[in-house]
């Protein structure tokens, strides 16, 4: 098995801070921040409207773009690999 993940390519986030993930191969996973929520970088997200609004796909991976100028080194992201291997939805 690859341990690289194919590209995100649609991403969604829920109320109850966690996102949903379609992958370039088919597969949708769901991952859950609400540990994270309250640590780090990560608190930066704990406003429902930024963590919601802020979202997008950055280097085939989620991530929260808190500038809007899409530059990467200023958004806080999940690994891809992470992302593909959380829980799968059917």
């Amino acid at each position: 098995m690859s341990m690289i993940a194919p590209g995100l390519i649609q991403v969604c986030a829920n109320d109850d801070y966690s996102i949903t993930c379609q992958f370039a191969d088919g597969k949708i996973t769901r991952f859950c921040l609400q540990d994270l929520i309250n640590k780090g970088v990560f608190t930066r997200l704990k406003d429902k409207n930024v963590f919601k609004e802020a979202l997008t796909i950055l280097n085939d991976t989620a991530a929260w773009d808190l500038e809007g100028n899409r530059d990467e080194t200023k958004c806080i992201d999940i690994d891809r690999w992470v992302l593909y291997t959380s829980e799968e939805v059917n």
